[in-house]
């Protein structure tokens, strides 16, 4: 039943809760290091795809790339194709404030977006993407217990990287606009129009305000409390 993008055989080669690193790197990192007999489910354009359980619970990680309409392709087949009802995005941000620092924990209450997305729905207004509530308190009460603290709020997804204007994030921050990603909100809409359970939690790997920013190996591997928040999060 593979799609053009996913060649798992069959829908049970994929668990119903998944994790998704931009980074197919990412999850090959998360598959050998967290994951208990992980077998690979999916190649297709390197955009690897693993399937183990943590702690007994069946769990599923997939790299989504760069992008909204990367990670709508991906997250819409998950859902439509394959089953996956619980999708939960861990990946990086760049801060638009002085004290949400390098290595700091966000978690995506809403995704505002420059994106014109939402105009696939047709819909007489503007839609708010938000994250599934009990996927957020599920992450709270890891928090609390793991002692892994976060920050919570709204973050942007953006469809350009590389801005023409270098002051463009002023004004998202002077609206308390958290972080800058690129693949939240679409993954939010298509879990709200599928009827699927989002979230996104992201790790601040560079700095607007300071210009710090961290290695890609910094990115692939040294997540791992991000990780683990979203990790017991998924199998409670």
């Amino acid at each position: 039943m593979s799609t053009a993008h996913i060649n798992a055989a069959k829908k049970g080669d994929i668990a119903e809760t998944i994790l998704m690193p931009g980074d197919p790197l990412r999850a090959k990192f998360i598959a050998e290091n967290f994951l208990d007999s992980p077998k690979c489910y999916n190649e297709i354009r390197g955009m690897l795809g693993f399937t183990g359980t943590y702690k007994g619970v069946p769990v599923s990680v997939q790299g989504s790339g760069m992008g909204m309409p990367s990670m709508g392709i991906y997250s819409y087949e998950l859902i439509t194709e394959y089953g996956v009802r619980n999708l939960i995005r861990i990946g990086s941000a760049g801060s638009f404030h002085e004290d949400i620092k390098l290595m700091d924990i966000i978690v995506a209450l809403s995704a505002s977006t420059d994106s014109n997305w939402q105009h696939t729905y047709n819909l007489p207004g503007h839609f708010a993407p938000c994250c599934d509530f009990d996927l957020l308190m599920k992450v709270k009460q890891v928090s609390d217990r793991e002692n892994i603290p976060f920050k919570a709020g709204n973050i942007v997804s953006c469809d350009v990287f590389y801005e023409d204007d270098p002051d463009w994030w002023k004004r998202w921050a002077k609206l308390g606009v958290m972080a800058v990603e690129m693949e939240a909100a679409a993954l939010y809409m298509n879990a709200a129009r599928l009827g699927a359970k989002a979230l996104t939690i992201v790790t601040i790997s560079d700095h607007f305000v300071t210009g710090g920013r961290l290695t890609a190996e910094q990115r692939e591997k040294s997540f791992t409390d991000m990780m683990r928040l979203a990790l017991e999060a998924a199998i409670l």
